[in-house]
This record gives C-alpha cells, structure tokens and sequence, in this order.
C-alpha cells in the first residue's frame, strides 16, 4: 500500500471524529440535532472512566465469549452443510427448501423461539448467534462448491483415488475462497445480534451495558458502548481476513488493480523465404525445314 493511501485511511476517522466535536461543540441545530450528542471530549472521558471498571471487562468477555462459540458452531454447520447440498442431491431435496425458508427470517425474531425451547438466556444468545452467521457461511460454501471444475475431481477418481480423497484434496481446498468470504461476512451479522439478543434478553455483555446506558440516559456511555462494539466487530473481521489469506496463500495473488501485469512476450511464425525458382532450361532449336 502507498503512502498516499495509508495517509487518507488515517486521515479519515480523524477527520471525522473532528466534524463530530464541531457539530456537537457549537449544538448545530439544522434538521440533524446535534445538541443533544455528547462531544468527543465527554465520550473519550467516560471510555477512560469505564476501561479502569471490573464490569467493562467482565461485559467484554461474556460478549466474546458468546461470539466465539456462536461463530465456532456457524462455521462448522454451515461448511458441512453447504457441502453436501452442493454436492449431494438427497441433500439439496432435503435442505434447500428448509434454508430458503428460514434464510430471510432475521435472527433476532428468534429471541422468542430460543426463551421457548432453550432453558437460559446464556444459550438463547449463543443459538441466536449462530443461526445469524450460519446461513452467510452455508449459501456461501453451496456456491463456492458448485462453481469448480469437476475435471479436478475426474482427474483424481481417474488416478485411484476415492470419494474422501477428492473431498478433502480438491472440494475444500478449491472451495475455500468463498467459504472465507462466507465467514467474513457471518462474523459481521453474528455481531449485530449478539448486540441486539444481549440488549433483550441478556444479563451481561457490551449490548446489555449499552441498553442500560440508554435507560439511565447516558449517553456518553451509551457511545462508549457503540465504540466498543465497532472495535470488537473490526478486530475479529480482520482475524477472519487474515486467517483466510494464510489460508489460501497457495493461490496465484491477482494482479492489483490498475497496476499492469507482466507482459510475455509472443512468439510469432516467420514465414520461411519461397523457394527460387528453377532457372529456365533452353529448348533446342529447331532446324529449319528445306
């Protein structure tokens, strides 16, 4: 990455952060009320209050924790499942119909299906975490399966190897692009309802403390916990990230945008000379008749 890049990506959360302390400094008031907004300075001042508290970090690792194994669930359902709808039919006849059913249910509407049939609140928020990530991972994986080569897979049953070998040798591997990206964005949407379940239904967590900020109206708590939620969802974003190129570190990088790619140079067929033509062979001459 260039200077000039990295200097424009740090410039602009400043930047931003700086209109912020204008706009609620000065209490703009043209149709977006800012008066009511806590300043940058007060939300920098309760973060440093709360970070030195026993609860925030109590809060941080139940949310984390709830992630972890929400996520962790999500990840190893949706691949397995992903894969065999792709790559069986008795599968795709089973389970497609049931995934494109519950796919557009939003995960939070399921608070009430998890305080119905699970018996604490600590498993209803992990259930709703992980059917808000499985379903990225699972159409993700489908797809990714489906879209490879199958002269991969004929190559490898042609040189003996059976079904698992070409699972695990060419299916997964070939098809890790996609579930990574699958997992990228599962990451994300676990997050927002996690949040959203622990605002609910929970008893600790980032989204609980949040809520309860906004109940007492402290809003510069409030904001602290919205910080603290777009750190937490950036930094596991970017684990995901950065497992999946370690991952896939054996594919051919592409060539960054805008940046030309090697040039080869072609070969092209010279046409051989013609051939010289033979030099004319002098005909005898005829005598002439008396």
């Amino acid at each position: 990455m260039s200077a000039a890049r990295r200097l424009v990506r740090g410039a602009s959360p400043l930047a931003a952060l700086g209109l912020w302390q204008l706009l609620t400094s000065f209490d703009v008031n043209l149709w977006l009320r800012f008066e009511q907004f806590p300043t940058v300075v007060e939300v920098a001042s309760a973060l440093a209050d709360r970070v030195g508290t026993e609860a925030y970090w109590q809060d941080l690792g139940h949310s984390l924790r709830r992630i972890a194994v929400g996520f962790l669930l999500a990840a190893v359902l949706g691949v397995a499942a992903g894969t065999a709808v792709a790559r069986s039919r008795w599968a795709s006849d089973l389970l497609d119909p049931l995934v494109e059913v519950a796919r557009p249910i939003p995960a939070i509407a399921l608070v009430p299906v998890a305080i119905l049939l699970l018996p604490t609140n600590e498993q209803g928020i992990v259930f709703i975490t992980c059917a808000a990530a499985l379903f990225p991972v699972l159409v993700s994986t489908r797809h990714a399966v489906r879209a490879l080569d199958p002269v991969w897979e004929e190559a490898v049953l042609t040189l003996g190897g059976g079904r698992v070998r070409v699972l695990f040798s060419v299916v997964l591997p070939g098809a890790l692009p996609g579930i990574f990206g699958g997992l990228s964005v599962g990451i994300g949407v676990a997050w927002i309802c996690v949040i959203s379940a622990e605002m609910i239904s929970g008893e600790y967590g980032v989204g609980y403390r949040t809520w309860q900020d906004y109940t007492v109206v402290d809003y510069p708590g409030v904001f602290v916990g919205m910080a603290t939620i777009g750190v937490l969802g950036r930094l596991t974003s970017t684990a995901v990230e950065s497992l999946g190129r370690r991952v896939t570190a054996w594919l051919p990088s592409p060539v960054e945008r805008g940046a030309p790619g090697p040039t080869r140079a072609v070969s092209r067929p010279t046409t051989p000379p013609p051939a010289p033509s033979p030099a004319p062979v002098p005909l005898p001459e005829k005598e002439p008749v008396p």
